[in-house]
């Protein structure tokens, strides 16, 4: 499975079936489809511009001079805003960017042989996600366009989270009577209390044993 399996295909429809929906990043959500530049130096730079604002971002925050970023891509300032005209914009393709890996994960997930130990491993990454991403979700500013990206953001993680249960549902790994938004919901909750891997993974483990058969 690949990242590709989360995005846009032309018309707005999901490329292939995952259950799951498409995340959109594009600027003027949910009407535009997202994607990398075609041109291969173009795709290449917008990559290189992505990555170096995701390091920047986790280890400095998202206040980080945007010139420090080009710098660390090595990228030219002109060619930073032409892909990124403003922070907004890099900060929206970053955290876009992350929430399409966690689909992709989860779609891939969906093929593997133990469903139970499948959904509980994305609920792991959903909590090290919501954790370390959280300062970069909140500093998107507000408005129509905020809401319309959280969103599309929101129902591809609860989608993504609905597939993997049912399934592990139908595996006899998880009671019936267990709805994926109360998975995402203490999932959250685990999220809040900080990024400790290990008292995140002691607190899914016993949300694990609270919704087994």
């Amino acid at each position: 499975m690949t990242v590709a399996k989360c995005l846009w295909r032309a018309g707005g429809v999901p490329v292939g079936y995952s259950g799951m929906t498409p995340v959109d990043s594009s600027p003027n959500p949910p009407t535009d489809p997202p994607g990398r530049p075609r041109r291969a130096d173009a795709r290449r730079n917008y990559e290189l511009l992505l990555t170096a604002a995701r390091e920047l971002f986790d280890v400095r925050g998202v206040d980080v001079p945007l010139d420090d970023i080009a710098r660390r891509a090595g990228i030219g300032n002109a060619t930073m805003y032409r892909h990124f005209p403003t922070r907004q914009d890099l900060i929206v393709a970053v955290y876009a960017d992350e929430v399409t890996a966690l689909c992709a994960h989860g779609e891939a997930l969906l093929a593997d042989d133990s469903p139970g130990d499948a959904l509980f491993t994305w609920l792991g990454a959903f909590v090290a996600h919501a954790a370390a991403k959280r300062d970069l979700a909140l500093a998107l500013s507000g408005g129509a366009r905020r809401s319309a990206l959280f969103d599309t953001w929101h129902r591809a993680m609860h989608d993504t989270a609905a597939a993997l249960l049912t399934r592990a549902q139908r595996s006899g790994a998880v009671r019936t009577d267990i709805d994926h938004s109360d998975l995402v919901s203490l999932a959250n909750g685990i999220a809040l209390t900080g990024p400790d891997p290990d008292r995140a993974e002691r607190l899914l483990g016993i949300v694990r044993t609270g919704t087994g058969p």
